[in-house]
């Protein structure tokens, strides 16, 4: 019996995995996208209830994040919908958030829900910096990585129960696949740790998203340097589902020139930017990228 269920399972396991379209690797993928998106909405808001939430009318640190954010945003949107494909980010109503928290962490959910810390801002150092971190986080989401961990983790400890189902009958250890899934750990424990595979699909695709919105891809490699070293003794929270590691620089030094091909190929013309201050080149201007493709 133990078997014919175990042969069930992986059936239904096998018939569950799809070709992202993002990315072109096959994910385990058992829970829709519209009821993540639905349940992301929930636990934003409660984060947001429950931390402290910098202003961005009063602080140009969120004022920043918000319009980088919203650049990017922008970019991808204008990207997909050029390419036939506007109907990957159904769903999606983006909100981007600075958070008073010392922790060097930033997350994104489902339907373009955003958090970064402040704790992060040290690091990133400019709007550049910024736009890595947010496309990194951004393109996690996109291409569903935080669904195939939450299916894993619902096959893993709920034998493959449906969403609903589990929500129903198991509704806090739901709640904590979800949250450990898409890197809010510290509430609930150990986070979940993104694959290797998934964090260079990240890398990838987040550096070409920023790209697009007229963001240096090339701030990618002294942010990863810096980011390696800022925990002392401790790598920070960031990197315990964000390896940092010499792999990682090689794969985005080797990236880096198709990378800059979105960034010259974006309408914001090259040099307005300053590395290493906090003026970078997002103005809200519609991205040119027609011809390129990821």
């Amino acid at each position: 019996m133990k078997k014919i269920l175990s042969f069930i399972l992986i059936a239904s396991m096998l018939a569950a995995c799809s070709t992202n379209r993002v990315t072109g690797r096959k994910q385990l993928s058992l829970v829709p996208e519209s009821e993540l998106q639905t349940m992301a909405s929930q636990q934003y808001d409660a984060f947001l209830s429950e931390n402290k939430v910098v202003n961005p009318s009063s602080s140009q640190d969120a004022a920043m994040v918000h319009k980088v954010g919203r650049d990017i945003a922008a970019a991808i949107t204008e990207y997909y919908n050029n390419a036939g494909q506007g109907d990957l980010l159904k769903g999606y109503e983006w909100e981007f958030n600075l958070v008073d928290n010392k922790d060097i962490n930033a997350w994104a959910m489902p339907g373009g829900k955003v958090v970064v810390y402040t704790g992060i801002l040290p690091v990133t150092q400019s709007e550049d910096g910024l736009a890595v971190v947010l496309g990194h986080e951004i393109a996690h989401a996109i291409a569903q990585h935080g669904n195939e961990r939450m299916s894993h983790q619902l096959v893993q400890q709920l034998g493959g129960m449906a969403l609903q189902v589990a929500l129903a009958n198991k509704p806090q250890q739901t709640q904590d696949i979800f949250l450990t899934s898409y890197g809010i750990g510290s509430t609930v424990g150990a986070l979940l740790p993104f694959s290797r595979k998934e964090e260079l699909e990240a890398d990838k695709f987040g550096l070409f998203f920023s790209a697009m919105a007229g963001y240096n891809p090339q701030e990618a490699i002294p942010f990863w340097q810096r980011m390696a070293g800022s925990g002392g003794g401790k790598p920070p929270e960031f990197l315990s589902t964000h390896p940092a590691d010499d792999t990682r620089i090689k794969k985005l030094e080797g990236i880096m020139p198709e990378a800059m091909k979105f960034y010259n190929a974006s309408s914001k013309s090259p040099g307005s930017g300053s590395k290493g201050t906090t003026t970078g080149k997002g103005t809200g201007t519609k991205p040119k990228v027609k011809k390129i493709r990821l």
